[in-house]
């Protein structure tokens, strides 16, 4: 007769708890619900450090200690390097995980082969994502105050020439907003559908990794 605290025990050592970015959990989500990734859990930092990299790494500091505590021993980091200059590298290393590879969401979006083909010709680019489009106002429009003060667009986007939408799905409603987002932004428009890009071998991999036992 099988001892169902050893099941458990075996359940949860099979577990991998992703510390992700809350602008691509609906993503990770998305992901694990198609590929039934029975054995991942999620959990996100907010989506605002985004925009403050330098909160990141404490941040996730902080959230693998509270896993580990709570005996979690497959983590998988769903960050990129955002920006953090190595230091979310530095976390992954003190604690033994690993996270997806690329510079951002961006890249890994694209595929990194696909983005470094890419990357020289989109410097004057400004990406947006499916979830950026979903929160442009409040991502953009109100924290900058160009809600309030449009004239101050030539000074954020003067040197962009164009808005790159990133699509992670096909949605009118969402390549609406993006295209809105170029007109407001005096600037040419593009669309490349990506899909989830590096995120679904990333996660597939963790997820197996796992479930091997390590």
């Amino acid at each position: 007769m099988e001892n169902p605290a050893s099941n458990r025990e075996r359940t949860n050592s099979q577990k991998v708890l992703v510390i992700a970015c809350g602008m691509i959990a609906r993503e990770i989500i998305a992901v694990k619900d198609a590929l039934r990734l029975d054995h991942l859990d999620l959990t996100c930092l907010p989506a605002e450090f985004h925009y403050r990299p330098d909160r990141i790494a404490p941040a996730l500091d902080i959230a693998i200690r509270k896993a580990r505590a709570e005996g979690i021993a497959n983590i998988f980091v769903g960050y990129a390097d955002c920006g953090t200059g190595g230091d979310i590298d530095k976390v992954c290393a003190a604690h033994g995980v690993t996270r997806i590879d690329g510079p951002h969401c961006f890249a890994f979006y694209q595929g990194l082969p696909a983005f470094q083909d890419v990357a020289d010709g989109d410097m004057t680019s400004f990406y947006m994502t499916d979830f950026l489009c979903r929160h442009f106002d409040a991502f953009f429009m109100k924290p900058m105050g160009l809600d309030r003060h449009p004239e101050l667009i030539e000074d954020f986007f003067g040197n962009y020439e164009k808005v790159v939408y990133l699509a992670q799905t096909d949605d009118p409603a969402l390549e609406a907003v993006a295209i809105r987002a170029a007109r407001l932004l005096g600037l040419a428009y593009e669309r490349r559908f990506t899909g989830y890009g590096d995120l679904v071998p990333a996660l597939k991999k963790a997820h197996e990794t796992a479930s091997q036992g390590g």
